[in-house]
């Protein structure tokens, strides 16, 4: 076991110190918030589709989520405060290489890779050095403000990516996250080091195989709607006549389930784990942590949609599409500041329960409401709804987690969730990216099959290019493509219809696995403690 000694006075002002530690979360979870509103103009402009874009934020957050327990392992064994400096250096390329990525490949080492590696090794430091920098009375308010400063990345990052894919270029975004880099790196010399009094062994066979399970899990869901989720594709792959997905996913859990008997292994032998089975035990923790993937996996995926509704089957710009994203930035906002300071010895459990409430009615708001001729208005209540709920959640797992652990054991729990956190939001986006592509294109081929104007050699050949999956694009994008095909007017117009009807039902069908998933975590919000972490028995 790592054991931290007594924090150390901050090499410089607390307040600097701060605001370095808060600077580097807040980068870290901009991101995400700035490309969801930009997909469309970042798919045109490295020559993918909008699941090419879905595949790189996945794989920006698996990558994250595979490598997290590892860097935080990794900060232990070089030292907290050089984790971070070098976790800003990787994640300041990987900014770099993306801010000029030509092509989906650069775009993919750069920000799915680089990034997602610098990330890993930042985001378990940052907990530790808060520990490390300030007494244990000063913790809680230091961890509010880290956390705050992830709110606000995901109340501006719609507004700041909008303004600059629309003004500028999406790539100022992350030219702008190198500068920031570069201030951090600057200001983080006068943060103190989180010592440690033993330097911990990497379990390298536990980081292969937890990376290596998590990934063929998301993999097989991300191409689920592609290849299908149990029987394959017309036209697609087939392993023992089943989609590859199902074995993909089987062969996942099986890489887990190693994982973790390897892990009780070396527990057993005295030696150091990846993760100690101990903490895996720990009701408190585990319901935490519970709480934290499926507030993410419904977050992420609510993110992935909701643009898309907005700028590609509205056609706004991304400005317009940030813009109608700030009511949730709002209510997330007040929601997460407001609840401690109002409601300081409110019960975790009904606050956690009430915010997957709030989760599920907006979801089911925007379901209902969800139709071909709907307008921009009917996501304003949703995003309201939506930022109640994120922001109820983020004013108490985190004290709820790290509350379950002694102080000692506090950077361990920041790598388990923070693994939590972005494979809840891998698995959010590969999930209903898979369902929408899925549900799309059965639709579109089921009403263009109907159609009497289309005739029967173009149903044929639809029915063979897009057996893998048809893209998601604007009715401008379809009708150019149909006039190369040089599609007669009235079977360009069915063909218009049919595919906005299937649209409409992609997009019903993500958010309603969305709302299915904020049910099952109700259920699960049992292991939330009912009292504030150091309140007396009532």
């Amino acid at each position: 076991m790592t054991a931290e000694i007594a924090p150390s006075k901050p090499a410089g002002g607390a307040t600097v110190v701060l605001l370095t530690l808060a600077a580097g979360q807040f980068l870290m979870t901009l991101d995400s918030s700035v490309m969801n509103v930009s997909i469309a103009t970042v798919a045109k402009d490295v020559d993918t589709t909008v699941t090419g874009i879905q595949g790189a934020i996945t794989a920006y957050t698996l990558v994250m989520a595979a490598l997290m327990i590892t860097g935080a392992k990794v900060g232990a064994m070089i030292g907290r405060k050089r984790a971070f400096a070098v976790g800003c250096v990787i994640y300041g390329c990987g900014s770099f290489t993306t801010a000029i990525a030509p092509n989906l490949p650069v775009l993919l080492f750069g920000w799915s890779f680089l990034e997602g590696v610098g990330a890993a090794l930042i985001l378990p430091a940052i907990v530790a050095l808060v520990a490390g920098n300030f007494a244990t009375a000063r913790r809680p308010a230091a961890y509010g403000m880290v956390a705050a400063a992830g709110a606000i990345a995901v109340a501006v990052g719609p507004l700041i990516g909008g303004f600059c894919t629309t003004y500028f270029s999406w790539r100022w975004v992350f030219a702008g996250e190198v500068v920031l880099v570069l201030l951090i790196l600057v200001l983080a010399r006068r943060i103190a080091d989180a010592p440690v009094e033993t330097r911990p062994r990497l379990d390298v066979v536990g980081a292969v195989l937890s990376a290596l399970g998590l990934g063929l899990v998301v993999f097989g869901v991300l191409r689920s709607g592609e290849w299908g989720r149990i029987r394959p594709k017309a036209g697609g792959p087939s392993w023992a006549h089943l989609s590859p997905t199902m074995w993909l996913i089987l062969a996942g859990l099986f890489v887990i389930w190693i994982f973790f008997r390897w892990e009780a292994r070396l527990d057993a032998r005295g030696q150091e784990p990846l993760v100690r089975p101990a903490m895996l035990r720990n009701r408190q923790l585990t319901g935490g942590m519970v709480m934290f993937f499926f507030q993410y996996l419904v977050q992420a995926g609510f993110f992935f949609v909701v643009p898309l509704f907005l700028s590609v089957c509205l056609g706004l710009s991304a400005l317009a599409t940030g813009a109608r994203l700030l009511p949730l930035s709002i209510t997330l906002l007040a929601a997460a500041i407001g609840i401690p300071r109002l409601l300081p010895n409110v019960s975790p459990r009904l606050v956690v329960r009430s915010g997957l409430l709030a989760l599920l009615a907006g979801t089911v708001v925007l379901l209902g409401a969800l139709d071909k001729d709907a307008g921009a208005e009917i996501v304003f209540v949703p995003m309201l709804l939506i930022g109640l709920g994120i922001g109820a959640l983020a004013s108490q797992l985190g004290a709820v987690t790290v509350s379950a652990v002694p102080d000692e054991e506090s950077p361990e729990v920041g790598g388990l969730q923070n693994t939590a956190t972005n494979l809840g939001a891998s698995l959010g986006t590969a999930l209903a990216g898979a369902i929408l592509i899925a549900t799309l294109t059965s639709t579109f081929l089921t009403n263009i099959e109907q159609s009497s104007a289309i005739p029967s050699r173009v149903k044929s050949q639809a029915n063979v290019k897009l057996a893998g999956g048809a893209p998601f694009i604007s009715d401008a994008e379809l009708e150019a493509a149909l006039d190369q095909a040089h599609a007669r007017s009235r079977a360009t117009d069915d063909a218009l219809d049919a595919y906005r009807d299937a649209r409409i039902d992609g997009l019903r069908s993500a958010l309603a696995i969305l709302a299915l998933l904020s049910i099952v975590a109700l259920f699960l919000a049992q292991r939330i403690p009912t009292r504030q972490p150091g309140a007396a028995p009532l």
